[in-house]
């Protein structure tokens, strides 16, 4: 095990860098020069003045360097854990990580919770009652929610609780530990859209694995043995659906974040979305890489955590 768990920590190393250089041009291919956003479109200076100081502030933020030496720049910054200056704001990338970042994990967490606590039940219960009421009507929700959005259902959602109950959001955000009303009354309805939407592929993957384990072998056994109904299903049954399941929602964390982000400036919750979006636009280079490189980073861990959870579900799975 631990052999396996270094071989992936190793892989993810040439993963990551080769995640960062497709980042890095990316952005360096795109139109917009972020030096005629600083100094303004509008300027009263004439056009050789105005030359100057665009060809002054482009060797102020490092942008006349080789693309190799840009590059290789960022990467000393992310080593180093400061991931830069933000070209537009001139603030540190990592202090605002570190005070940004915890929003949009929670927002991810709490979606990914609600989506368990949605798909799994009604998984199992379509599974054990095939055909019937409760059965029709889940796969009706799962088919609601794969063609419903999450922005669209965020978007019906707010639009429901401002007209309704006339409710609003915090305008302040507040960290959890110290105002948990207030933390989670703005990530709560974010959270429930996020949940709902990506609850419905969860459910139907579940609710068909759970039809195939019930039929094995050692279900009947299990059965057979006088185990209680509960037991067999929770312990035996539901353990050995979940691998697949497991799967799937590790190869989905970049729908939860990606959603969390959508769902951040629809709520107005002071997350990465928003700051994504807002660096996107003024061609903020160093904070849209460094966004970018740490979903990516999450992501890698994820799918690690994923595969060696595996083995608890199910101890037969070994690795060499």
């Amino acid at each position: 095990m631990r052999g396996y768990i270094l071989r992936r920590l190793l892989f993810a190393i040439p993963t990551l860098v080769g995640a960062s250089l497709v980042i890095f041009l990316i952005m360096r291919v795109l139109p917009g020069d972020i030096t005629y956003i600083i100094l303004g479109q509008d300027g009263n200076s004439s056009g050789g003045s105005r030359a100057t100081d665009i060809e002054a502030l482009r060797r102020t933020l490092n942008l006349d360097r080789s693309l190799p030496e840009q590059y290789l720049l960022w990467v000393k910054d992310i080593l180093s854990g400061s991931f830069g200056v933000s070209l537009f704001s001139h603030e540190a990338i990592g202090n605002e990580l570190a005070r940004r970042l915890p929003i949009s994990i929670e927002l991810a967490l709490l979606g990914f919770l609600i989506s368990l606590l949605i798909a799994v039940p009604i998984g199992v219960i379509s599974a054990l009652k095939p055909n019937s009421v409760a059965d029709v009507a889940g796969r009706f929700f799962a088919t609601l929610g794969l063609a419903i959005p999450e922005f669209f259902l965020a978007t019906l959602m707010l639009f429901f609780l401002l007209q309704t109950f006339r409710w609003l959001p915090p305008l302040r955000y507040a960290q959890f530990l110290d105002n948990p009303a207030n933390n989670l009354q703005q990530l709560f309805f974010p959270a429930l859209a996020l949940g709902i939407a990506q609850s419905a592929s969860v459910m139907r993957l579940l609710r068909s694995q759970l039809l195939e384990v019930i039929r094995q072998d050692y279900i009947r056994t299990a059965r057979a043995k006088g185990l209680r109904e509960r037991q067999v299903v929770l312990v035996h049954a539901l353990r050995n659906g979940l691998i697949p399941v497991l799967t799937l929602l590790g190869n989905r964390i970049g729908r939860f974040l990606g959603g969390a982000l959508v769902l951040e400036i629809i709520f107005n919750v002071p997350g990465m979305g928003r700051w994504l979006t807002e660096s996107i636009q003024f061609r903020d280079y160093p904070v849209v890489q460094a966004v970018v490189l740490i979903f990516a980073a999450v992501y890698v861990v994820v799918n690690i955590v994923v595969d060696i959870s595996y083995t608890w579900l199910d101890p037969r799975i070994r690795y060499s």
